[in-house]
């Protein structure tokens, strides 16, 4: 990287002694009016020794700052800082990076080295905020003589760039890994077998199973009762939809709304093409801006997050009545349509509403959102003064329009998974397989 170095750097220590000093010198020329000359000579002194203290503190013969090229929003990883000072007595090692706030909060990253065999050297964990391509852009290295007072500082270029994705831990979960491994195995497909459309084979009769099921004709050529089993159909068609709008770039526990809902849908899509169906991703705000053709193998998963990672963080409001209806012009064939919005007024939820209400006629539409966590905690406060009163009635007004969009959409016909962001992955999941084991979407 391109550096300059600058020899020599006051440390806060050496600010607080020539602090110190001046008081010093005041009662010297005050007491001793002849004696004035010691004052400056006292300041000289300090001088000398931040002086000194720098040059003991050696010289740097290489650092190498390592950052990740690639990353998932909300996940961990590591800056790492690798220090090598020879012919010096340093007491302490100082790095700071410049960087992209959606990287670190405030842009600027902090941290102390350690010592180690014969390097210093050091990680700092961070969590990005936001998908996109953050850059790391500048290094500052400080390092600080035996007596703290004095210091060397190198300032360096870094242009690194990290790649932060969607997330997707919940693909990589144990859980859904052993989900699907029961698929695989059958044990899922005896779970939804009989609810499907597509006549599979018959089974004899057992107690709890559907009357509706029996086959009379082959029960009475065999003197026996036998039902008919169905398999849920493949091959459907599955849309999710963001709306990428004001709303849903609003942060939620320190993420968007819109990363949390990218990773729930990955997740389910995941499970989708793994069950064999077609996948497909939308995002829109005051136009549509993504859309991907259907992915129907697995291993071409890649392309959906891909995908995802290109959706934007707008502020602006969504235009439904364009994007749903560009969407629906594009679909050939009964869908399972997965929109994922929020709402903050009246207004917009109605044109929302009448926006999904066209859907409803030709494709299955689940709407998701998430509950608005902070709104409950203040409608449920406890009054204390004139203004938590105040605020309490309105987070309690605003729940009440939700739940009044909400019940308006399952009115018109529209599935709607409202749950904690933290459980909107599974609730998802739990309604695609629902609405797959029905048969309504081919």
């Amino acid at each position: 990287m391109g550096t300059r170095l600058s020899p020599i750097v006051p440390t806060t220590r050496a600010a607080v002694l020539l602090v110190l000093a001046a008081p010093a010198a005041l009662v010297i020329g005050a007491t001793r009016p002849d004696a004035w000359v010691a004052a400056p000579l006292l300041g000289l002194a300090v001088l000398a020794l931040i002086f000194v203290d720098a040059l003991l503190a050696g010289r740097l013969d290489d650092l190498q700052v390592a950052v990740p090229g690639d990353v998932e929003v909300g996940a961990e990883a590591r800056f790492t800082a690798q220090a090598a000072l020879g012919a010096g007595w340093p007491s302490g090692v100082e790095i700071a990076l410049e960087c992209d706030p959606r990287l670190v909060p405030g842009g600027r990253c902090t941290f102390r080295l350690e010592r180690g065999e014969g390097e210093w050297r050091a990680a700092s964990p961070f969590r990005p905020s936001r998908r996109g391509t953050g850059r790391v852009t500048r290094a500052w290295l400080r390092w600080t003589g035996p007596l703290g007072l004095g210091a060397r500082q190198l300032v360096g270029d870094l242009g690194e760039e990290v790649r932060v994705w969607p997330n997707i831990a919940a693909v990589r979960s144990p859980a859904l890994q052993t989900f699907l491994k029961d698929a695989q195995y059958g044990l899922i497909a005896r779970r939804i077998r009989g609810e499907g459309t597509q006549f599979e084979s018959l089974a004899e009769y057992e107690p709890g199973m559907d009357r509706r099921r029996i086959d009379w004709k082959a029960s009475a050529r065999h003197a026996h009762l036998y039902a008919k089993e169905y398999e849920t159909e493949r091959n459907n068609q599955i849309v999710f939809a963001f709306d990428c709008g004001q709303a849903m770039c609003e942060p939620i526990a320190g993420m968007p709304r819109l990363d949390r809902a990218v990773s729930s849908a990955l997740a389910t899509a995941y499970v989708a093409l793994k069950g064999g169906d077609r996948v497909a991703l939308f995002g829109f705000a005051s136009h549509p801006e993504v859309s991907t053709p259907f992915i129907a193998a697995p291993r071409d998963f890649h392309r959906l997050q891909r995908a995802a990672a290109g959706l934007e963080y707008r502020a602006e409001e969504p235009n439904f009545t364009l994007a749903l209806a560009t969407l629906a012009n594009r679909l050939q064939r009964r869908s399972l349509i997965v929109v994922f919005s929020d709402f903050s007024d009246p207004t917009s939820a109605e044109l929302m509403i009448e926006s999904i209400g066209r859907l409803v006629s030709r494709h299955v539409v689940l709407f998701v959102t998430m509950e608005d966590e902070e709104l409950e905690q203040i409608s449920a406060e406890q009054p204390g003064d004139l203004e938590t009163l105040s605020m309490a009635v309105s987070a309690d007004l605003l729940l009440r329009q939700r739940a009044l969009v909400t019940r308006r959409l399952q009115q018109i016909g529209v599935d709607v998974v409202e749950a904690p962001f933290d459980q909107i992955g599974t609730r998802l999941l739990d309604a695609y397989l629902a609405i797959k084991r029905t048969g309504a979407i081919g």
